[in-house]
């Protein structure tokens, strides 16, 4: 199977590493732009392209790029963790279609943060395989998975969790996709939740002045604790003091 493979973060470089093992061929690669990109370098060097099939995301709407990708003669493309919203002239690159790996349970929490909504809404945490389409995240389901939210998960914690599954789905995915027996199930249309990056920015700023309770204070601090990233945050004479939350559990009791 001839690949394109469209990349980003850890998931992506472990994606590319697992292929470039296999019997297929990445044709392609595009990726983040350097400002954007996470683990760019290691990604590159999995996929073991000239500099002519690497291609920047953010030039996906160039008519020119999208002749090349199709030049490639793909029969697939993959898009793992990949922060760009692939247009119907991009998606019609790939006649067998576009799988993405997405780190939540469609259909709740489509698009960003899916690591901040489980804490902070309740909803189910999870990872899904599925078909890109026009929608954001709405393309039919492959195979899916729940990831338990734990109380003393922070979004960075919970985020490294769903990378892992992200990749153990991928590996236990891809031989029914590559095979051409990969179920397809379309999503409840009505049903989930989704967010922009715009929604988390607008629970990080903590008012002083305000009455929270105990529980949602907590889950907003410790949903935006992902360091090196800000996240809450306080005000003080025109400065944000930004915050986070360190959780310890205590072992379980010893068994008597």
């Amino acid at each position: 199977m001839r690949i394109i493979l469209l990349a980003n973060n850890w998931a992506g470089w472990k994606a590319a590493e697992y292929l470039a093992a296999g019997p297929d061929e990445i044709v392609g690669l595009v990726a983040h732009p350097a400002e954007r990109a996470k683990f760019g370098p290691e990604i590159a060097a999995a996929c073991r392209l000239p500099p002519e099939r690497v291609f920047l995301a953010d030039r996906l709407r160039d008519k020119e790029v999208l002749e090349a990708l199709a030049a490639l003669r793909p029969d697939l493309g993959l898009s793992v963790f990949f922060g760009y919203i692939l247009k119907p002239d991009c998606l019609g690159v790939f006649p067998g279609g576009c799988v993405n790996v997405h780190p939540a349970f469609l259909p709740y929490n489509r698009g960003a943060f899916p690591n901040v909504w489980p804490i902070i809404d309740d909803t189910p945490a999870g990872v899904t395989i599925h078909y890109l389409d026009r929608g954001v995240d709405t393309g039919d389901i492959i195979s899916q998975r729940r990831v338990p939210v734990q109380p003393w998960d922070t979004g960075a914690s919970l985020y490294r969790r769903l990378e892992n599954e992200c990749q153990a789905l991928f590996q236990e995915t891809w031989p029914l996709i590559r095979a051409g027996r990969a179920p397809r199930r379309p999503q409840s249309r009505g049903e989930g939740t989704a967010h922009r990056v715009r929604d988390a920015e607008a629970i990080d700023a903590i008012d002083l002045d305000r009455t929270y309770g105990g529980r949602e204070l907590i889950d907003i601090l410790r949903a935006r604790t992902f360091p090196p990233f800000r996240g809450a945050f306080i005000e003080n004479s025109g400065r944000k003091i930004y915050l986070e939350l360190k959780l310890t559990c205590e072992p379980p009791p010893a068994e008597t």
